[in-house]
């Protein structure tokens, strides 16, 4: 056989020439992409996202009580144009999926928040500002325009709380999302023995690993310093010690006091079971945010994904149920609409994205996700989100 003959046989990939879409293409689902950023992010910094508290056993269980469902599909449906819309706290989604907030954003990234938030707006997905985020709410606000929400612990000054709440509505934020689990922190295990702080400082084992990280040292040395964006905090600490700026005194009352005080919608995010979930429905609620905190706060806590069903049974079918905590897949998300959720909610998927490839990096998990979850939809038998409610119970079993 000829050269050219084999050349007609055989098609040479193009090679990209980009690093960064080289080691985005070589990442074909979520587990890939961690394993790309634990390759290029030091590793207190990994861990400090990666990790969970004391044993780590509520990490675990997050993703474990989604893989515990099986589907049994239903088969001859028409799902050549599956719907994957969904409608969330009053706007319509094109995929029933929101972005978490994360704390120390720019730590995993230079680009840290604002990428998140371009990347959720060409998805067209609702993205959620951390109060430990180290951009601020109106600088987030000036360089993206996804469906903005804002994250916000309830702080010992209570006047700093009124003013982020007040900063958020002024931004065009549309929900309020009030996390009620850090009372006191959690045993993060792995940032105590890794000596992490906010900003990272330079001791021993961070010139170790800018010996074996350059390229992450480099980053953020031509970025601005890393700090609290949002209120004026110490100039290192540990996670430990940021969390004690949360008040541990936060009862019904304060809630009720947001729920004034705050004229979009409000979320209470939380490991809330069926009576709480009811208390924060009769308190104003808009919607309920099921969460444990991806496993870092309380250890041995139940997973999310086992208080969907109970909550929306006791919430009934007019006030919003999220779910986080475990989502690492499109399957994940199916489920939790299966269940009864209205959406789900990622936090880790997309910081691995961010680790791995900053902006371009988060386009690629969130592109994972839909394309999994369209997948599965039609794979179900299912051709639209809300048929995936209304039949999801028929549609899983439990292992």
């Amino acid at each position: 056989m000829k050269f050219q003959e084999m050349r007609a046989l055989i098609r040479m990939k193009p090679v990209a020439l980009d690093a960064t879409s080289r080691r985005l293409g070589a990442c074909h689902d979520i587990s890939d992409l961690r394993l790309a950023a634990r390759r290029r992010i030091p590793r207190p910094v990994f861990d400090y996202t990666d990790g969970g508290s004391d044993e780590e056993m509520s990490l675990a269980g997050n993703t474990e009580a989604f893989r515990r469902w099986r589907f049994q599909p239903r088969l001859l449906m028409d799902v050549s144009a599956p719907d994957t819309t969904a409608r969330v706290l009053d706007r319509l989604l094109p995929l029933p999926l929101a972005l978490a907030p994360t704390g120390y954003t720019r730590m995993m990234h230079p680009d840290g928040e604002v990428a998140a938030a371009r990347s959720a707006e060409r998805y067209g997905l609702p993205y959620t500002l951390s109060t430990m985020a180290t951009t601020s709410i109106e600088d987030v606000a000036a360089a993206a325009r996804p469906d903005l929400w804002f994250q916000l612990y309830i702080l010992k000054d209570s006047g700093l709380t009124a003013e982020l709440v007040d900063r958020a509505g002024a931004a065009g934020y549309r929900v309020l999302v009030v996390t009620v689990d850090t009372v006191v922190p959690g045993n993060r295990i792995r940032d105590n023995r890794n000596g992490l702080v906010i900003p990272p400082e330079l001791t021993p084992g961070t010139i170790a690993s800018i010996a074996s990280r350059p390229g992450y040292w480099l980053r953020m040395l031509r970025s601005p310093a890393i700090g609290f964006a949002n209120f004026a905090g110490p100039a290192a600490v540990t996670i430990e010690q940021t969390i004690k700026l949360f008040s541990a005194a936060v009862t019904w009352d304060e809630i009720a006091a947001l729920r004034e005080r705050w004229a979009g919608k409000l979320v209470i995010k939380g490991p809330l079971g069926p009576a709480d979930a009811r208390r924060a429905a009769e308190a104003g609620a808009d919607g309920i945010q099921l969460s444990n905190h991806g496993g870092r706060q309380l250890d041995r806590v139940v997973a999310p994904a086992d208080l969907i069903a109970p909550v929306r049974e006791a919430v009934g079918p007019a006030v919003t149920v999220l779910a986080d905590s475990g989502i690492r897949h499109g399957a994940d998300i199916a489920v939790a609409i299966a269940l009864g959720a209205d959406a789900a909610v990622t936090g880790r998927a997309y910081l691995y994205g961010l680790m791995a490839g900053g902006e371009a990096g988060v386009d690629r998990a969130l592109g994972m996700l839909a394309s999994q979850f369209k997948r599965t939809l039609q794979l179900l038998g299912v051709t639209s989100v809300a048929e995936l409610r209304k039949h999801g119970r028929e549609l899983l079993i439990r292992e």
